[in-house]
């Protein structure tokens, strides 16, 4: 007889305004989709972001049961503000290194982990680890792939040591929306070239982790080579 597959075991790094339990929630779609597949481990940012009175745009993603009143960020593109937006231009940001700590410790707690899935600033985020992990500058990560849904590249100077190094070898399927107002497609696709052989999963939708039926196939070949 042969031995049940293990489970992959991924890191789910969540999007501002969000926090590890509200991700578990939005994301039971792509669990129940991959569950034979995946396991998924979730974890929440260091910084709590100030609550927005009357949102009135966050369509899909906002629900009552979301969980969202603990809204985190991984850093703020607004030093005196404490609020982020993928499109501010800024000099300086606060709070990536206390996340990136953050993520360290929850791979000594937690892992070991074979991959990193990350959503909209915490698929950015993902893309910085990737950037450490391949100029070798943090022993603790290890990945093996990572999965960038609504992904960006920071538009902060400070971070633009992540894409000036060599291209990021480790294997990634980054997944947009065409219809995506939040983080707009052509954001997502100026990140790709940042990684060496990106596999790309477009979808007609907004802003949200896709976990249709007809998407089913290309996660499942995309996690086959690390089985």
């Amino acid at each position: 007889m042969s031995k049940a597959a293990v489970p992959l075991r991924i890191l789910c790094i969540h999007g501002y305004r969000q926090n590890g339990n509200s991700f578990r929630e939005k994301t039971g779609a792509l669990r129940k989709l991959l569950k034979k597949q995946v396991e998924l481990v979730y974890i929440s940012a260091p910084h709590q972001v100030p609550a927005i009175q009357n949102e009135t745009n966050q369509g899909p993603e906002k629900t009552a049961s979301g969980g969202d009143e603990d809204q985190r960020g991984w850093w703020f593109s607004d030093v005196q503000a404490r609020s982020f937006n993928a499109q501010q231009e800024c000099e300086s940001s606060l709070g990536l290194e206390e996340s990136i700590e953050t993520v360290k410790t929850a791979v000594k707690e937690l892992g070991p982990f074979d991959g990193i899935l990350g959503f909209s600033q915490g698929a950015a985020l993902v893309a910085m680890l990737c950037a450490l992990q391949e100029q070798k500058l943090e022993a603790d990560f290890n990945f093996r792939f990572a999965i960038l849904v609504a992904g960006f590249c920071s538009v902060c100077s400070q971070h633009r040591r992540f894409y000036e190094g060599p291209a990021i070898t480790i294997p990634s399927l980054h997944v947009f929306g065409q219809d995506d107002r939040v983080i707009p497609e052509e954001m997502s696709r100026d990140l790709l070239p940042a990684f060496d052989g990106a596999q790309i999963l477009v979808h007609p939708g907004g802003h949200f982790v896709p976990a249709a039926s007809s998407h089913r196939q290309t996660y499942q070949d995309f996690l086959k080579k690390f089985e």
